[in-house]
């Protein structure tokens, strides 16, 4: 039903024939109705008109032209009754000239009684093709006593004829068999001389002011029809036109939120489009699990670089990474050069725990991902591929929307956000630092070591930063692979011998195992 009605919406042509059809259709079932009534009718007029005309015949022969034979007077019944003074015309005569009589009193009836045997001083009668056949039928089947047609009907005007046989009886049969003006003395009783025909001719047309009332509703009804299916056709244009306006500014949404998406978060895109959201300038303070990186000596990689090639790999590089970010529900906040800066536990969270458990999880696959791109790039010719450093804070942060009324950017802020900053600042390449509020959380994750206490800048405390060594028991140190690479550079003369002490401790301990 509701393809059939997007149908008729998209095609209100079709609803205005349908309407026009019906109503037409109405008028023709009357036609036709009124047509039937008019069939049913003449038949029964004509034989209505055959059976008075044959009563008449009769009676006239019983009561008049018998008591008249039968007297001993002068007058006689005769054909030719004119001729002869006090005479009377016999049935057949009398049949004859009512005919006549009719016709010319009643255009819409016609009367016939006619023979193929006239008397001789008779004009021959003209039968019709139907009285011929009708006669030929009578005389071939003695049943038959009647036959009807329709004759000469048009669509507007009918016309019944109805023939009956003219039988002969003993009075005729002596009759005709003796006088000397008959063209035929063999008659027998019950032989077919002729035939009667009644013919009603009944315009259509005549009768159908009779159906004024009705007629007089059908015209108000098809106007009101007319005014009302044009009413709807107006509506089903503006209905259509505003439906095709809708579906174009779908469309042009569609594709303007897909491009927008790209500039936010999935998070925020799907808080914002589902009205989670407002697009206000309002923030709030929420413990937040806070991720920075960036690339180790990035300026000095662009140098060795054409253009081209450096976009190329950045791109794949953030692809790469906001793949696995994604994946984990991070928010990305955005992309500052080469660094990234990421958080969880808005605009969803699954409590500060699990944030914070969920990022370390995402820096670990970073890194990983970024040892097998290693190999991957160097096979492409990069003698120096990307190195990331990490670093990850827990605390509280603002968190929503800067800036002003005509732009914004959903971001953070706040002393927790600079320290994970600070942290990204002094992790190694290919390595993770994390604060103790983002260790205490993920301690049975990951083996970390504590690193001297430290004040960075801008925070009012010292701060215990937490060096990622390897993932639970039994897992791979990180970073992986069977190269080990160091930059000694910027390093205290302390970091150095710890550096040196952990990377004997691993090759004693590969030595062992080996």
């Amino acid at each position: 039903m509701e393809r059939l009605g997007r149908f008729f919406i998209d095609r209100p042509v079709w609803v205005l024939g349908l309407v026009l059809a019906a109503l037409a259709g109405l008028p023709l079932a009357l036609w036709q109705d009124m047509d039937a009534l008019s069939d049913n009718h003449m038949e029964r007029q004509t034989q209505s008109m055959n059976a008075i005309l044959s009563a008449v015949r009769a009676y006239y022969a019983e009561n008049v032209v018998d008591p008249v034979k039968l007297h001993d007077g002068n007058s006689l019944a005769m054909h030719n009754y004119r001729d002869t003074p006090g005479a009377i015309p016999i049935p057949a005569t009398l049949s004859i000239e009512l005919g006549q009589l009719v016709a010319d009193a009643e255009e819409a009836v016609t009367y016939r009684f006619v023979s193929d045997f006239p008397f001789m001083n008779r004009t021959a009668h003209e039968l019709s093709p139907f009285e011929s056949q009708a006669l030929e039928t009578f005389r071939t089947n003695p049943e038959t006593r009647e036959i009807v047609t329709m004759g000469g009907a048009t669509f507007f005007d009918h016309t019944l004829t109805l023939a009956t046989p003219i039988l002969m009886e003993q009075a005729c049969v002596d009759c005709h068999n003796a006088h000397p003006e008959s063209t035929h003395k063999d008659w027998a009783v019950g032989d077919v001389r002729g035939v009667q025909s009644v013919t009603i001719n009944q315009p259509i047309a005549s009768n159908l002011w009779a159906f004024r009332w009705m007629l007089t509703y059908l015209a108000l009804a098809g106007t009101a029809g007319l005014v009302f299916a044009a009413m709807q056709f107006r509506l089903a244009r503006s209905f259509s036109q505003m439906n095709n306006e809708l579906a174009a500014n779908n469309s042009f949404l569609a594709d303007v939120s897909l491009k927008i998406s790209k500039y936010l978060p999935p998070q925020v895109y799907r808080s914002i489009f589902s009205g989670e959201k407002d697009v206000t300038i309002s923030t709030e303070r929420k413990k937040l699990t806070v991720f920075f990186s960036d690339i180790k000596d990035f300026t000095a990689t662009t140098e060795l670089l054409q253009p081209e090639e450096l976009t190329e790999l950045l791109n794949e590089y953030f692809t790469e990474m906001s793949k696995i970010a994604e994946a984990h529900g991070a928010t990305i906040d955005k992309f500052i050069g080469d660094a990234i800066v990421a958080f969880f536990g808005d605009p969803t969270t699954n409590g500060t725990a699990e944030d914070a458990r969920a990022c370390v999880r995402m820096a670990l696959e970073m890194q990983s991902r970024l040892d097998e791109l290693d190999d991957v790039w160097r096979a492409k010719g990069l003698e120096h591929p990307f190195r990331a450093r990490m670093g990850i804070n827990t605390g509280y942060c603002n968190v929503g929307n800067f800036g002003s009324d005509a732009r914004m950017d959903y971001t953070i802020i706040g002393a927790e956000a600079n320290l994970a900053a600070r942290l990204e600042g002094i992790a190694e390449p290919g390595g993770i630092v994390m604060s103790y509020e983002t260790y205490a959380h993920v301690r049975d994750l990951i083996e970390a070591e504590a690193l001297e206490p430290t004040r960075f800048k801008g925070i009012a405390r010292d701060i215990t930063p937490y060096r990622v060594l390897r993932k639970t028991k039994g897992t791979a140190p990180i970073p992986k692979g069977d190269k080990l690479v160091v930059d000694l550079e910027g390093m205290s003369e302390t970091m150095r011998e710890k550096v040196a002490q952990a990377v004997h401790e691993a090759l004693h301990k590969t030595q062992d195992a080996g």
